[in-house]
């Protein structure tokens, strides 16, 4: 299956850049998981009047750490930055680092006075392997030293939070789950009245979820491996909504990986786990009945997965129809519901 077949043209200017004044606020495009039906325009606030009672939301409450890094490497003085991907272990991260080429095994970068790297691996695409040697503790400095690492189309924001979806808890994340990021208490608490449960997985967010995609044969692409967690109290939740038949909607593509990545014969388990599932045309879903996501970058793998639950070229035709009705795209961008 060609690259180029997940292709399409988007002007900047449909790139946002800043977050709707209110989370709600966004629009949210309804668009039909059969391809039979035309996509719909409706608000984020309007989603809880789209679902029924008895439906099931699974939500990512990963937290987005401070995880850009910029130092100095000792030897050479030689300008460095990082931006953690996943914990090996205690005091043990990956890493991708800029430039890449002038860090070797036992290479030191300098962070500050009390905090510093030590390389202990070098691995592909710019990733490397580093301990953590610092004062005190780690998130303080990370929290001092750090920067959210914002998508490289975005220039910054005034309110690092918006960045955060509200119900943020385990710090992890290299990047927000932003289908998350729009939902507010009011909604929540009208899901809730209508009979929607909520249930929450972890799944942090690292290389594997925006890694672009370099062969031409997108058979070929190898995902990064992430870290998700989901609870015995979840996992009981989860087994009990399919063995009733309710619909499960995952709220963003990490959250429909993890499911996705953790069922087997037809049920849910509990535990910590690694996965580098890649989801494309011609996948059989197992978990998942819809999706609540953000519109992706072209030739992305997010695309992909999109274009899995759906036929592809009907959802290239929802994404013209969002351009067209002038929606805002990627992370501080639009919804879409996929049902």
């Amino acid at each position: 299956m060609k690259l180029s077949l997940f292709d399409y043209h988007l002007d900047p200017s449909k790139i946002a850049q800043h977050p709707s004044e209110k989370r709600d606020h966004s629009k949210l495009l309804r668009v039909d998981k059969n391809a039979k039906q035309a996509p719909k325009d409706y608000m984020f606030y309007e989603l809880p009047n789209l679902l029924s009672n008895g439906d099931v939301l699974v939500i990512n409450n990963t937290k987005v750490i401070p995880a850009r890094l910029f130092g100095k490497k000792v030897s050479t003085n030689a300008h460095i930055e990082l931006l953690l991907l996943d914990e090996v272990k205690k005091n043990v991260y990956q890493a991708l680092t800029k430039p890449a080429k002038k860090i070797a095994v036992d290479d030191v970068i300098m962070l500050s006075d009390t905090f510093k790297m030590r390389c202990l691996e070098i691995k592909e695409d710019g990733i490397r392997v580093y301990e953590m040697i610092y004062e005190g503790i780690l998130i303080e400095q990370l929290e001092a030293l750090g920067k959210l690492p914002l998508p490289p189309y975005v220039k910054e924001i005034n309110d690092d939070d918006r960045y955060q979806t509200i119900y943020a808890k385990h710090l992890g994340s290299s990047a927000a789950p932003t289908a998350g990021l729009h939902f507010t208490d009011d909604i929540f608490h009208t899901l809730k009245q209508k009979g929607i449960d909520i249930i929450e997985i972890t799944l942090h967010v690292g290389l594997g979820t925006f890694k672009p995609v370099q062969m031409d044969d997108i058979t070929k692409h190898q995902m990064h491996e992430e870290t998700y967690v989901i609870s015995q109290d979840a996992a009981h939740q989860l087994n009990q909504a399919k063995q009733d038949g309710k619909r499960i909607i995952a709220v963003g593509t990490t959250s429909l990986r993890t499911l996705e990545s953790n069922i087997n014969n037809h049920t849910f388990h509990a535990g910590t786990f690694q996965t580098s599932i890649f989801i494309y045309p011609g996948y059989t879903f197992k978990a998942i009945d819809g999706l609540i996501t953000n519109f992706h970058l072209p030739k992305s793998t997010l695309l992909m997965l999109v274009s899995a639950i759906t036929e592809r070229n009907y959802m290239l035709s929802c994404y013209q129809h969002a351009i067209d009705h002038d929606y805002r795209f990627f992370s501080f961008g639009d919804a879409m519901l996929i049902l």
